[in-house]
């Protein structure tokens, strides 16, 4: 069992993510859907109460707050629709790599331009990633000092907006590398807006003999995997929170169905099966919250453990709103699939949110390794 006490503050600020979620996400949901983007209004009100900064650092003039406070407040957001949430301009899955980094002097550009442009907007690129798209190989070569790319990314949210890039790599001779690439050194191929998260900005990213000059490698070698693995830590159990956010927010629209809507005399949510779903939804949801916060407090702990448990979250947060959202459009029956119901955008938004950080099967898959290998009973090159 998790326990922890929120302070009064933290609390409060809850409620504001929650009233806002409600209040003016929720309504802006299909609207950003139709323009592929966020409202600007909409953006300005997230960033004055700080949602758009919740994990960068003070000195950047973000809140840096725990992991177990920014997993509560994007839960209550995403409640409010995932796909809002994911197309906010920000540093967005670069956050926690700033976070770690701030110190670095190659960093100290952004950082200034993250205190004078409020809409300046980062990306990370993980290359030592794979997700469910199919895509053309990035290839990255040091020559001297430098590093050239040459190739195309796999699908990124904030692509569309980006205007600086955290490349996670390893170069032609497998040393792992971390790059900082600036200037628009790239051109974008925009997604596919077939599937969800619409306002998201996605797209790919295209390098054409594009030079990463020395100031801007970060760092290599050793040291580049481990802040790798703790920017993935921190990033994991975000995305988790903001799956649960959707799941919670599935389930409690479909529970005020189905005990609404009546067939042969009564509510459907008294049939056998129906109650079994409702049911089965409502444990996922609650599992999922559970290692969500498990995995933030060892994260702010700084616990060895981290990795393995923020693995564990997503790969159930992947299972789970899967299963839920699909669950929410089955029982609304014919209405599941009609844009006056909401469950139709959740399960898109959710089956694009798994494509683009990678099918559950890869982090349990990873989170298999990651246990042998700590445990001293594989050794794995």
């Amino acid at each position: 069992m998790i326990s922890f006490h929120p302070t009064e503050e933290e609390l409060a600020f809850l409620e504001v993510a929650k009233d806002f979620a409600k209040k003016k996400i929720r309504k802006v949901a299909r609207t950003g859907e139709v323009n592929l983007k966020v409202n600007e209004e909409l953006v300005e009100e997230a960033r004055e109460l700080g949602f758009l900064s919740l994990e960068l650092p003070e000195e950047w003039n973000g809140l840096e707050l725990p992991l177990i406070s920014q997993v509560q407040i994007m839960k209550a957001l995403s409640y409010g629709d995932l796909g809002i949430v994911q197309g906010l301009p920000s540093a967005g899955d670069a956050a926690p790599f700033y976070r770690i980094m701030h110190n670095y002097s190659q960093l100290q550009s952004v950082k200034e331009k993250y205190m004078d442009q409020p809409d300046y907007c980062s990306v990370l690129i993980d290359l030592c990633k794979t997700s469910d798209f199919a895509t053309t190989e990035l290839v990255v070569k040091r020559k001297g000092n430098n590093y050239e790319l040459n190739g195309m990314t796999e699908p990124v949210r904030l692509a569309r907006f980006a205007e600086s890039v955290v490349l996670f790599a390893f170069d032609q001779e497998g040393q792992a590398v971390i790059l900082l690439v600036q200037d628009n050194k790239w051109t974008v191929q925009e997604g596919d807006y077939r599937l969800g998260l619409l306002a998201s900005g996605l797209g790919r990213l295209v390098f054409e003999n594009c030079v990463v000059p020395a100031n801007q490698v970060i760092v290599t070698g050793n040291d580049a995997e481990k802040i790798m693995k703790k920017v993935r830590t921190r990033k994991f159990v975000l995305e988790a929170a903001k799956q649960n956010g959707l799941m919670e927010a599935a389930l409690d629209y479909t529970t005020q169905y189905t005990t609404e809507r009546k067939a042969f005399g009564q509510e459907i949510a008294k049939f056998q099966g129906v109650s079994f779903k409702i049911a089965k939804m409502a444990m996922e949801t609650r599992i999922v919250n559970h290692l969500m916060f498990e995995a933030a407090l060892k994260a702010d702990e700084d616990s060895q453990s981290a990795y393995g448990l923020a693995l564990r979250a997503l790969h159930r947060a992947h299972k789970g709103v899967r299963f839920v959202t699909d669950a929410a459009v089955q029982l609304l029956g014919g209405h599941g699939f009609i844009q006056e119901f909401p469950v139709e955008k959740w399960m898109r938004d959710a089956q694009a949110q798994v494509a683009l950080y990678g099918r559950e099967s890869n982090y349990l898959l990873e989170r298999g390794t990651e246990l042998l290998t700590s445990e001293g009973r594989v050794s794995v090159e």
